[in-house]
């Protein structure tokens, strides 16, 4: 079995969202999505989520791509999850092309086209104003 590890904050559940989920999936067998914690996107990115952990890992324990959701405490623990979990491949967004291939002593690290159209980031500011 070919498993497969994404992460993200996965806000406002959008079909960009679903593509990456998709293509990442149609990467191995099983694919495991560690979900930014609330704390987490606040201490290190600042970041107010709009639902909170709970709710966001509800909306992507749905999608039937997604096999398990794990939480992400820190940037620092993908190593290790990806010896705990046995991952063959860490697929990310190219918006972060580069920024992991330390990983790649560990395991295959592919950087997959985000849905150019659509944002989180941007779902938000249309919303403000």
């Amino acid at each position: 079995m070919k498993r497969i590890i994404t992460y993200g904050t996965f806000d406002l559940l959008h079909y960009g969202h679903i593509n990456l989920l998709r293509r990442a999936k149609q990467q191995g067998d099983y694919l495991i999505v560690a979900l930014s914690t609330d704390e987490f996107n606040w201490k290190s990115k600042q970041k107010k989520c709009f639902f909170d952990y709970e709710k966001r890992k509800h909306l992507l324990e749905a999608v039937r791509y997604v096999d398990l959701v794990i939480p992400e405490n820190s940037w620092d623990q993908k190593v290790e999850d990806v010896k705990m979990y046995h991952v063959d491949t860490f697929v990310m967004g190219d918006d972060w092309q580069g920024k992991f291939d330390f990983l790649k002593d560990y395991c295959e690290v592919i950087y997959l086209p985000r849905t150019p159209e659509i944002s989180t980031t941007q779902i938000k500011a249309d919303i403000k104003g």
